[in-house]
C-alpha cells in the first residue's frame, strides 16, 4: 500500500459503494443498507478507538446524522467513507467532551519524516489490526497517531482523505500514522517475546 493510497479491499468496494449511495439519494432503502453493510465495519473500528465500549451508541448517533444529510452529500465511494468518518468523528467528539475526557493534543512528529517505511513493520500492524486487542493497544497511542492509524487502516481512506476528516496536512497525518504503526508494531512484539519467554520477576 502506498503512503497516499486506499487499501485495496477498500478500492474494490468503492464502486459498489458509490452505487449505492447515489440510488440512496433517490430514495432506495435497499441501496442505503447497502451502503451501511459497506461502511459500518470500518466505522465502528474507528470509533471503538475513540470511545471503547460506547462504539455502537456513537455509530448510532452517526448514522442518524448520515441519513438525514444523505441528500447534501456529493462524491463518490471513496468520499463517502470520508464523509461519513467525519461525521463519525464529530459525533465521537461530542461524546467525550460529555465525559470530560478530552483527546490529549496532537504533537507533530517530523523526525520520522526522513526514515525508511519499514514495510515488514507496517505490514505486521495491519494484520494484527483486526483483532479487539489491537484496537485497544491502539487506544494506547497518542491521540494524531491513533486517529491516523484508525483512519488509514480500519476506515481505509488515502492519506488526503485522512488529513481532512482531521484536519490537518497530508504529511502530518502521515508521520502520526507511520509513528503510530511503529509503536503498535513494537508493543505486539515484546508481548509476543513476552508470551514465549515470561521474565522472572527481578529481571
Amino acid at each position: 500500500m502506498g503512503q497516499g493510497a486506499a487499501p485495496r479491499h477498500m478500492r474494490a468496494y468503492d464502486g459498489e459503494l458509490g452505487a449505492a449511495v447515489a440510488r440512496a439519494q433517490q430514495g432506495d432503502e435497499a441501496a442505503f443498507a447497502v451502503a451501511y453493510r459497506l461502511v459500518q465495519p470500518g466505522l465502528l473500528g474507528y470509533l471503538r478507538g475513540l470511545v471503547g465500549d460506547d462504539a455502537e451508541d456513537v455509530a448510532s448517533d452517526a448514522w442518524l446524522e448520515i441519513a438525514r444529510d444523505l441528500g447534501r452529500f456529493q462524491g463518490d465511494g471513496a468520499g463517502f467513507r470520508g464523509w461519513t468518518a467525519t461525521i463519525a468523528r464529530h459525533r465521537a467528539l461530542d461524546h467525550l467532551r460529555r465525559q470530560r475526557a478530552r483527546p490529549r493534543p496532537a504533537v507533530l512528529e517530523q523526525d520520522v519524516l526522513d526514515l525508511p517505511g519499514p514495510h515488514s513493520t507496517h505490514d505486521q500492524a495491519l494484520e494484527a489490526l483486526s483483532t479487539e486487542h489491537a484496537l485497544e493497544l491502539v487506544r494506547g497511542l497518542p491521540r494524531d497517531q491513533a486517529e491516523a492509524v484508525l483512519l488509514r487502516v480500519v476506515v481505509g481512506l488515502d492519506g488526503p482523505a485522512a488529513a481532512r476528516v482531521l484536519g490537518k496536512r497530508p504529511g502530518a497525518v502521515r508521520t502520526a500514522a507511520y509513528r503510530g504503526l511503529k509503536r503498535l508494531a513494537g508493543r505486539l512484539g515484546a508481548e509476543s517475546v513476552t508470551d514465549e519467554a515470561p521474565r522472572t520477576l527481578g529481571e
